[in-house]
């Protein structure tokens, strides 16, 4: 972190947020370039800054032109996912490209992308085919549907920022322990949503054959012996656009206990690495499916890690996302 940076978060942290801008704005005509990417992610976020992505992207293109390879990742993430206009695979692809031949990170992930079997937009060549498990719920599992190295890719990019499970209390608007979600827990959000977990996300569209842009972005969650996630639905209870599908990638094996077990039936999954299951959430009047309450049994030894994906009925801004809303 440059000193002038750090003098920003010291203003920014004190309450004087316009003075913390001024100082990133003195950094950025100095061509500081980690200047440049913390204004730029203030100016994403709309943090000390109304949120303007249009500001955003050039204060990224120059912290990126300034060797920030923090802001070529994040530029390379929101221009892949299409925060900054239309989707733009080939131009996010050749931006990573470029990122490569410096920052080994860049070079992982470009390196993942090389082995993915995906066309010109990033989408699979092949839309992958599930085996039905039930007919109520109506559920399938797509078996190895993403690779174990692609797994461990999302549980990388989800480590640093894991954190109790949280909700959002009506009462005070405030975040609280999820009450019945004992994991760790985090968002891949647009501004982490690389190629490699944007690729994966457009097989699961095109294995629950539904758009990308119907998808929330990956909820990533950790159980730990004694962990577990109580009976509930997935569905909302007050939105027109709601969750019409759900999901959930394994990410881990070798654990104890966990199982998805649905209450009606008494469908029991226990997903390997790289496995999908999807169920439907609503009848096909649109109503709540009562079939799809289940429950992530207690972890009994290991770590359960899994990336859930929520399909909603129609398209869904990843910037509204506020944690358990």
């Amino acid at each position: 972190m440059s000193k002038c940076t750090e003098q920003a978060w010291r203003w920014f942290d004190a309450g004087d947020a316009d003075r913390a801008v001024r100082v990133l704005e003195g950094g950025c005509a100095l061509d500081d370039g980690d200047a440049l990417f913390t204004l730029g992610t203030w100016y994403l976020a709309g943090q000390g800054v109304a949120r303007d992505r249009g500001e955003a992207a050039g204060l990224l293109r120059a912290a990126t032109q300034a060797g920030n390879t923090d802001a070529a990742r994040m530029e390379v993430a929101l221009i892949g996912n299409g925060s900054f206009g239309p989707p733009d695979w080939p131009r996010a692809l050749a931006l990573l490209e470029d990122a490569a031949q410096t920052d080994p990170l860049a070079r992982d992930q470009l390196d993942l992308v090389a082995r993915m079997a995906i066309g010109l937009d990033g989408a699979p060549l092949a839309v992958p085919e599930g085996a039905p498990l039930s007919a109520s719920p109506r559920a399938w599992l797509f078996p190895a549907l993403v690779t174990p190295a692609e797994c461990d890719h999302l549980k990388a990019a989800a480590l640093p920022i894991m954190e109790p499970s949280l909700i959002i209390d009506p009462v005070t608007g405030q975040d609280k322990a999820h009450p019945i979600r004992t994991s760790d827990g985090t968002v891949l959000g647009p501004a982490r949503e690389d190629l490699v977990v944007r690729a994966v996300a457009m097989r699961l569209a095109a294995a629950s054959g539904t758009l990308v842009a119907q998808g929330e972005t990956f909820s990533v969650l950790r159980y730990v012996p004694g962990q577990q996630y109580r009976l509930h639905v997935d569905t909302l209870p007050a939105t027109d656009n709601q969750r019409i599908k759900t999901m959930i990638l394994y990410l881990t094996d070798g654990y104890q206990g966990g199982e998805t077990r649905f209450e009606t039936g008494g469908l029991t999954i226990r997903g390997q690495k790289g496995d999908v299951l999807l169920f439907d959430n609503v009848l096909s009047d649109g109503r709540p499916d009562p079939a799809s309450r289940h429950a992530g049994l207690p972890v009994t030894a290991g770590e359960k890690w899994v990336a859930t994906r929520w399909i909603r009925q129609g398209p869904y801004d990843p910037w509204s996302y506020r944690p358990g809303a």
